[in-house]
């Protein structure tokens, strides 16, 4: 379950590209077996909203299922083991011991998403998408913009602007999301 997170995206682009290819891809032999015509993936712009979503909860699911994972063994077992003396079910533990003493975890990868909101994974679209421009409709993100319109175009300037606009949202979010935090939850905010 975690091996993903640790491949990197060009492996995973090799990954797609055999369940994916037109020819030889697995997904277009099984299709081919119930008599469906093969697909396209890489020519119709339609499908990546779904592959791009999907490879990404499969890549990073790893490292949230870690994270958490820790988080919920570091809790005191006499505290579950109190409760269960005190008659709790297995449903007042979650809710009354485990996500209390999670929520700051939550917050914390709340606060890291937030920051991250408007960064579109430069690597993972690269390597799974390339100069595929027939798949630019639904797969450009603002990295990707930012990287055509400098190596492209050779406009600096505007490849500047953009970074720094996308920066600056980003680190809005995360001041109004700590803020939030700290409203709510004083102890789990980041400043």
């Amino acid at each position: 379950m975690t091996l993903p997170n640790f491949l990197s995206w060009t492996v995973i682009a090799m990954f797609s590209v055999s369940l994916l290819s037109t020819d030889t891809g697995m997904i277009n032999q099984m299709l081919g077996l119930f008599g469906v015509e093969p697909i396209s993936f890489y020519n119709e712009p339609g499908y990546w909203p779904w592959i791009l979503v999907i490879m990404k909860i499969w890549q990073g699911a790893g490292f949230g299922s870690i994270v958490y994972l820790a988080t919920i063994t570091g809790i005191n077992p006499d505290i579950y083991e109190s409760a269960s003396i005190d008659g709790a079910s297995r449903w007042h533990k979650i809710r009354y011991i485990t996500l209390p003493l999670v929520k700051p975890t939550i917050i914390l990868m709340l606060l890291l998403a937030m920051g991250g909101i408007f960064y579109g994974d430069f690597g993972m679209i690269y390597a799974l998408i390339g100069r595929n421009v027939a798949l630019y409709p639904t797969t450009d993100v603002i990295d990707t913009y930012v990287y055509r319109a400098l190596m492209d175009l050779g406009d600096m300037s505007m490849a500047a602007a953009v970074g720094f606009f996308q920066s600056l949202v980003g680190f809005i979010l995360v001041v109004v999301v700590n803020s939030l935090a700290k409203k709510f939850s004083p102890e789990s905010a980041l400043f």
